[in-house]
């Protein structure tokens, strides 16, 4: 008998096109290839530690599109609720390569992917809401209206069905038409959430407030049971109805590419709040994780299996 899934999250996954040696993009004459998508980030992570993982998407049916299904079947993720469409095209991006731990330049070709053509249609309650937990971003929600309206929905059927549901806003910018468009999209999905996971920056530009504690207050006054601010190599700051507190980031020497450690984090705190551990050890946990994804060029390379965690005595 098939064990029942653990979590289940809808997201976009992109071929992520990675530059072999530093410089612009446009100059840059090799490039090598990975997955990308907050989601599918988060959903590899889960799998990896144990747990149970159905990811539900569009893929176009073209070669990016089977490589991404083969890569997260291989990564041992339910890929049932993937449709492969021959009359849409899967998104991808490029990724630039820095050498002194900045942002690295990302750009993206994803309008009008697959993905961004799921409907209402597409979410399968009783599937959904046969998983414990949902893990939903707001880069999905964003890129597409459609898309946001999927986000909610399946938001709402699970808190209906008594599971619980996190929330990173992982913010995009340029996937909205305006910052209030945005301001108010994601602040909508965020109070429907139970944990809602906000960097310090995306939670001042959302509130309007500073310090983590003001924005942690202001989620939780919106029906949060749990709040992340994360602090980047300061660590993160939590607050829910268990206590409130600070968690040291984790030392590291070198920051290879930022891209992914919020994803990462994620993994983190999801994982150790479902397996029942303190929010200390949770918040702790995602620390881990996200300071070992900003030491690998991908997005998912610094993911650890469950031996290297317990190896962490995490």
């Amino acid at each position: 008998m098939t064990r029942a899934l653990d979590v289940v999250t809808f997201g976009e996954a992109m071929v992520l096109l990675v530059a072999d040696q530093p410089g612009p993009l446009e100059q840059v004459q090799g490039f090598h290839k990975r997955t990308a998508g907050a989601e599918t980030n988060v959903a590899i992570g889960l799998s990896r530690l144990g747990l149970r993982v159905g990811w539900a998407s569009r893929l176009g049916s073209d070669s990016m599109g089977r490589y991404l299904l083969a890569e997260m079947e291989r990564e041992g993720i339910d890929c049932s609720h993937v449709a492969c469409d021959a009359q849409q095209r899967t998104g991808f991006q490029f990724k630039g390569r820095v050498t002194d731990g900045s942002d690295p330049p990302v750009e993206y070709h994803r309008k009008g992917s697959a993905a961004s053509q799921m409907q209402l249609a597409d979410i399968d309650e009783a599937w959904l809401c046969g998983a414990r937990h949902l893990h939903s971003t707001g880069v999905f929600a964003a890129i597409s209206d459609n898309c946001y309206q999927i986000a909610g929905r399946t938001m709402a059927l699970m808190r209906a069905a008594g599971k619980t549901v996190s929330f990173d806003p992982n913010l995009r910018p340029t996937l909205w038409g305006s910052t209030e468009k945005m301001r108010a999209g994601i602040n909508a999905l965020a109070c429907a959430a139970h944990w809602v996971f906000p960097g310090l920056e995306e939670g001042r530009l959302l509130t309007g407030l500073d310090t983590p504690e003001a924005i942690a207050q202001f989620y939780r006054e919106h029906g949060a049971q749990l709040v992340v601010i994360k602090l980047g190599a300061d660590g993160a700051y939590f607050d829910s109805d268990a206590g409130r507190g600070y968690v040291p980031g984790v030392p590291v020497k070198t920051v290879v590419d930022t891209v992914g450690a919020g994803d990462g984090f994620a993994v983190g705190v999801v994982s150790a709040m479902l397996e029942g551990a303190s929010l200390d050890a949770a918040v702790a946990r995602g620390a881990w994780i996200g300071a070992r994804a900003v030491q690998v060029l991908g997005d998912t390379e610094g993911l650890p299996t469950r031996k290297e965690l317990e190896q962490a005595g995490l």
